[in-house]
């Protein structure tokens, strides 16, 4: 089948230009650098703006404003006082599988950082939400997610002291707590799940290592064990710029 323009499937219609013609310059100047970018290998610098606005002959700003959309994007990345290509995202299925599972499927090595583990008695709008007791003493466990030492993630979980009363004495932080719960004989049954785009926190920013204003994916969970029991809730930062997120419907 042919496309407009050359136009590849799930490619922007018309790659983004308006029924007039009229495309703003520094889109145009976007879109020459993106195919660029396509030619080039995940890590590999850029030419600098200034090489970039003599290339195409246009402003330096008109450059740095296209850049900057794509770094947004995901497709590039500041590294030190320059920019190479970033590679393609992150695919995370939304499933009952771990975070270990969906990054090693894609051949990245998963790790994590333990920020802070601790406990507290369960306030009321986490009670109402799993149906914990208020005041039942809850395990609160946030990590930074990472990918091949990279961080792309903050995860926040709570969970039932009651469930895992000895989490802080047997849990390798760096490890799945997925695979954790099963060794302690708990399985997943279902999970309620709601994804929402945010700007993190200036904690968050600086906890995952990116600019306030870099878009982020939120994905609040709420899952339940095999009899319908409440386990556990974790409230998940993506980086935006380095993830996306699959997921199969069967009609």
């Amino acid at each position: 089948m042919d496309y407009p323009n050359d136009q590849a499937p799930g490619a922007p219609v018309r790659s983004g230009i308006p029924e007039h013609g009229r495309v703003p310059k520094y889109y145009a100047v976007k879109a020459r650098i993106d195919r660029l970018v396509d030619e080039l290998g995940e890590g590999t610098p850029i030419p600098t703006e200034r090489d970039l606005s003599e290339r195409y002959e246009v402003a330096r700003e008109t450059v740095r404003q296209a850049l900057r959309e794509l770094v947004l994007e995901g497709k590039l990345r500041r590294r030190g006082r320059g920019t190479v290509v970033a590679g393609p995202k992150l695919e995370q299925p939304l499933s009952l599988a771990s975070y270990t599972e969906g990054v090693r499927r894609q051949g990245r090595t998963p790790g994590r950082t333990l920020v802070t583990l601790d406990r507290f008695p369960c306030p009321e709008a986490l009670a109402a939400e799993t149906g914990l007791g208020r005041g039942e003493p809850v395990w609160h466990l946030e990590r930074v997610l990472l990918a091949d030492d990279e961080r792309v993630g903050l995860e926040s979980t709570y969970v039932a002291v009651d469930r895992v009363p000895r989490l802080d004495a047997e849990f390798d932080p760096d490890s799945s707590f997925y695979a954790y719960l099963a060794r302690q004989g708990i399985g997943f049954g279902s999970a309620d799940e709601r994804i929402e785009t945010v700007l993190a926190t200036p904690r968050e920013a600086l906890l995952v290592g990116t600019p306030p204003a870099l878009p982020m994916l939120l994905i609040h969970r709420v899952s339940r064990d095999t009899g319908g029991r409440p386990l556990e809730r974790v409230r998940t930062l993506y980086r935006g710029d380095r993830f996306s997120f699959t997921v199969r419907l069967d009609g």
